[in-house]
């Protein structure tokens, strides 16, 4: 049986630099863009957003699909990770706000930097992630259909 996970990701540049947060992952430090798990009822784009908020304190305005990655960790034959990365621009900070347990901090790196990081992201999406951004690959949110099957018509 494969366990597929749908998470998302948020790619936020300002000023050159990307915001990210420094995470423990199971006694392991790491880096990751902001992200986690899609919840139930929740479209892509609200949980990036979500996801945003609760790892780092910012709010953010999604603007594009950065892509859609597959992921399959070689110590977890049995997972599946589906990744949804956003790119998204920075609306507000709200500095008071307490981060989810698990995030150490966030803070905003440059592409120099993240690469110096390889080895210790969270996964190779990371930096898949970051490279297809830096080199233009951003999609309409279109692509993007919640179906209604109330109404029985995509919206």
């Amino acid at each position: 049986m494969i366990n597929i996970h749908l998470t998302v990701a948020t790619i936020v540049q300002n000023q050159g630099r990307f915001l990210m947060v420094k995470e423990n992952d199971q006694g392991r430090i790491v880096y990751n863009q902001p992200a986690g798990h899609l919840e139930h009822g929740e479209s892509p784009v609200d949980g990036a957003i979500r996801e945003t908020l609760e790892e780092t304190a910012w709010q953010v305005g999604i603007d594009h699909l950065v892509g859609i990655y597959r992921w399959c960790p070689p110590d977890k034959p049995d997972h599946t990770y589906i990744r949804l990365c956003f790119a998204g621009h920075p609306q507000h900070h709200h500095q008071q706000r307490a981060l989810d347990k698990k995030i150490i901090e966030a803070l905003w790196l440059t592409p120099e930097q993240l690469a110096q990081l390889h080895p210790h992201h969270r996964s190779p999406m990371v930096m898949g992630c970051i490279r297809d951004y830096l080199a233009g690959k951003i999609y309409p949110l279109e692509l993007l259909q919640d179906v209604f099957p109330e109404a029985g018509v995509l919206g």
